[in-house]
C-alpha cells in the first residue's frame, strides 16, 4: 500500500480536449492532462506550493463494503482514453518497496476493532476537551469532508477519536433507507455520529458535489475519497469498468477542488496494481489543476473499527 500526495499545480487549470473548458457551475470534461511527478514516501503531507490547495492519494487494499454506496453511480466511458487489455482478474499486488496489509474479517477481529475503538474513545475523553486530537492524518483541527463513506464506519473512527464530530461532514451516495438495507450497522454509525455532533448527508454524488445546498458554501481542510467505485457493473479489468471509475475519479477531482480551502489536502484511498494502476490517479488530477507530490501508507488498523 502506499499513499500518493498531490499538490495543485500553478498556473491556469488544464482544459482537456474535446470540452467546453474547465469552469465553475460546469460539469467536468473528459480527463487529459499531464502526468504528476511521483515521490514515494512515508509521513505527513508536504505542503504544498503558496497559494495552491493539494491533493492526496491514498493506495492500499480495497474494502468493497466501504464503496458500495457508489454502485447506483450514473457514468458514461472518458472519452479520448485508449483502450488498454489488461490480462487476468486483476488482483491487487502492492507497490515495491510498499507494505502490504492482510485482514481477515471475522467475529474475533471485529470485537478487536470494536475494543480499540472503546479504548480510543476512552483515551480521548480523558485528555479533555482542550488541545488538538489526532487519528491518522487527520486531527480536530481540521475541518473535514468525507465523500462515499459507505457505513459511515471510516467517519465513526475520527468522530470517536476526536471526541466529537463537530469538524466532520460525512456523505453517502445511498440514501439513509437504501443504507439500512445494506450495511447493518449504518444505522448505529450514524445515530452515533450525529450524537457527536457530525453533519451526515445522504444522496452526494461525488461528482456534483460543489453544487449541493448543505456543501457549495463551505470549504474543507481535508477532503477525503476512501476506496471509490463506479459500482460494479462489469469485471475490473474491463476497459469499460476502467473508464466509469476514471469518470468518477476526474468529476470527484474537478469538484474537490471547488471545495478544498487554501492549503488543503484531497486525500482518495486506493488499491494498487493493475488493473487499478490503469485509472491513472495523477493524470486525472492534473486536469483540476492538481499534481502528485507524495505518497505515504494507509494502515486500515490506525481506523478502529473502520470496515
Amino acid at each position: 500500500m502506499a499513499v500518493w500526495v498531490a499538490a495543485p499545480e500553478e498556473g491556469t487549470p488544464r482544459q482537456p480536449r474535446s470540452s467546453a473548458g474547465v469552469a465553475r457551475g460546469e460539469d467536468p470534461p473528459p480527463a487529459d492532462g499531464v502526468p504528476a511527478v511521483e515521490v514515494e514516501g512515508k509521513g505527513a503531507a508536504v505542503r504544498p506550493p503558496e497559494g495552491a490547495p493539494a491533493a492526496i492519494a491514498v493506495e492500499g487494499e480495497e474494502e468493497e463494503e466501504a464503496h458500495k454506496d457508489e454502485d447506483k453511480s450514473e457514468a458514461e466511458a472518458v472519452d479520448g482514453v485508449p483502450a488498454v487489455e489488461v490480462e487476468g482478474k486483476g488482483a491487487a499486488a502492492p507497490l515495491e518497496r510498499a507494505p502490504a496489509v492482510i485482514t481477515v474479517e471475522g467475529e474475533e477481529e471485529t470485537h478487536k476493532a470494536e475494543d480499540k475503538r472503546e479504548a480510543v474513545a476512552a483515551e480521548a475523553e480523558e485528555e479533555g476537551d482542550e488541545g488538538e486530537k489526532w487519528l491518522g492524518h487527520y486531527s480536530s483541527g481540521q475541518s473535514i469532508l468525507i465523500v462515499g463513506d459507505g457505513d459511515f464506519s471510516f467517519s465513526l473512527a475520527l468522530a470517536t477519536a476526536f471526541g466529537s464530530g463537530a469538524n466532520l461532514v460525512t456523505t453517502s451516495l445511498d440514501t439513509y433507507e437504501a443504507l439500512r438495507g445494506k450495511y447493518s450497522k449504518a444505522e448505529s454509525n450514524i445515530m452515533e455520529l450525529k450524537r457527536l455532533g457530525a453533519t451526515v448527508l445522504h444522496g452526494v454524488d461525488a461528482k456534483k458535489m460543489r453544487f449541493h445546498a448543505d456543501l457549495k458554501n463551505s470549504r474543507f481542510d481535508r477532503i477525503v475519497f476512501n476506496f471509490p467505485h463506479a459500482g460494479f457493473k462489469g469485471k475490473e479489468n474491463d476497459m469499460h469498468m476502467i473508464n466509469l471509475h476514471k469518470e468518477l475519479l476526474w468529476g470527484f477531482f474537478f469538484n474537490a477542488r471547488h471545495l478544498v480551502r487554501r492549503y488543503g489536502e484531497i486525500h482518495v484511498t486506493h488499491k494498487t496494481g493493475l488493473p487499478y494502476d490503469r485509472w491513472d490517479l495523477e493524470h486525472l488530477a492534473s486536469g483540476s489543476s492538481l499534481a502528485m507530490v507524495e505518497k505515504v501508507p494507509f494502515q486500515k488498523e490506525d481506523y478502529p473499527g473502520y470496515n
